[in-house]
């Protein structure tokens, strides 16, 4: 395997983590700079602000598992 395609199969391995940190990183600057963030906890989407109160903003469906490479068509 060539130096290039071994870089580059590391940092596909390490997408997901990538992503975590800086979805983490995006939310905390988001309350750091006064705006709110929106967020599911236990099926309901939730507004948090930057004091840390929350605010119920509304039920959703239950989550359909989906196995990994399955496709599905939404409506």
């Amino acid at each position: 395997m060539i130096e290039n395609e071994k870089t580059m199969q590391f940092l596909e391995e390490h997408i997901p983590d990538l992503a975590d940190a800086a979805f983490t990183q995006a939310y905390w600057q988001a309350l750091a700079s006064g705006s709110s963030v929106l967020k599911v906890e236990d099926g309901a989407i939730i507004e948090v602000f930057r004091d840390g109160s929350r605010k119920w903003v509304k039920q959703i469906p239950p989550l359909i598992p989906v196995p990994i490479g399955k496709k599905r068509m939404l409506k």
